[in-house]
């Protein structure tokens, strides 16, 4: 995308990444609620960084997506 440019995506991406991580659980993708909580928090960043409107649906699914395949790995962290 390169109407943030590279070095905003990098910030947003570590925010994404460092924010999620803190809210993931072991069973956060069978509870919606936690979903539905990472969702919003998601978005608020996307928001707070001017990420355009129109994409933030398909940022915030991938970002999910990818928080999935991570999680394991994450978890087994804490």
């Amino acid at each position: 995308m390169k109407i943030l440019g590279d070095d905003m995506l990098r910030l947003i991406a570590r925010e994404l990444v460092e924010t999620v991580r803190q809210n993931v659980t072991i069973d956060w993708t069978v509870k919606e609620s936690v979903r539905a909580k990472l969702r919003v928090i998601v978005k608020r960043i996307l928001r707070k960084y001017g990420y355009p409107p129109d994409k933030q649906e398909a940022a915030t699914n991938t970002v999910l997506q990818q928080a999935e395949l991570l999680s394991q790995f994450w978890t087994a962290q804490n």
